[in-house]
């Protein structure tokens, strides 16, 4: 996931299938724009649409009465959107909302399911990504509970930056708290505190990497750890 490389950017689901099965999903799918704040899908509806993210990132967000949502996982050109569809399940577990322009390979719930159906590759490789997933909520939720928010912050800064594949992007207060779990001002102060060590450049919601290198020290282990389980099971062939 190197955002080095932003003008060869694909998707890593898609180049860990056999050539004729990416050729086969490419065929059945759409080129499409990925539009910052659009919403995908919702809690318990049924998807509509698979994406497979090429630039630009999707925020999984989980909302209950009474509380600001909570952002849960991001998803970029590492994985895809709707891969519960490989379980039979059809209905969305969490809302999901584009929060980083970019495009997308987009296919219909019905050709991916009959898809799936004729290739054993594609299944592998969909539920390699439903592992992951699932270990990326559950890293998240760990971290949220034990760690400071100045690395978790650091953390979702270097998981952002995977995604966006370039070293400026833009994050409000209010996403950055909601991705957080915390109250506006300590976003503010753990920003500030990043950028005094000249890791980041922060202005009106405007963010610039400065530093990968300091930020990846400033980080907790959960980036590691959640890069790693990815680089384990999509390294080789499926």
């Amino acid at each position: 996931m190197p955002p080095e490389n932003a003008g060869q950017v694909t998707n890593d689901l898609i180049d860990a299938l056999p050539n004729r099965e990416r050729l086969s999903l490419l065929a059945l799918s759409e080129p499409v724009d990925l539009l910052f704040g659009e919403v995908l899908c919702e809690v318990d509806e049924a998807f509509h649409h698979a994406y497979f993210p090429l630039s630009g990132f999707i925020s999984l967000v989980a909302q209950t009465i009474g509380h600001r949502p909570l952002e849960m996982g991001l998803i970029g050109s590492e994985g895809m959107l709707g891969a519960t569809l490989v379980l039979g399940i059809a209905e969305a577990p969490l809302r999901a909302v584009v929060q980083g322009s970019g495009t997308a390979f987009r296919i219909e719930t019905g050709q991916l399911t009959r898809a799936l159906q004729n290739s054993s590759a594609l299944q592998r490789v969909l539920l390699r990504y439903v592992s992951v997933t699932m270990a990326q909520l559950a890293q998240t939720a760990v971290c949220n509970c034990f760690h400071e928010v100045d690395a978790r912050l650091a953390r979702w800064l270097l998981m952002t930056h995977d995604r966006a594949h370039a070293d400026h992007f833009q994050l409000t207060q209010q996403f950055l708290a909601g991705m957080l779990g915390v109250q506006r001002g300590a976003v503010s102060v753990a920003a500030a505190t990043l950028q005094q060590k000249g890791l980041i450049h922060y202005t009106r919601g405007d963010i610039t990497l400065l530093d990968r290198i300091g930020l990846e020290a400033e980080s907790c282990l959960c980036y590691r750890i959640m890069l790693n389980n990815h680089l384990r099971l999509f390294s080789g062939s499926p």
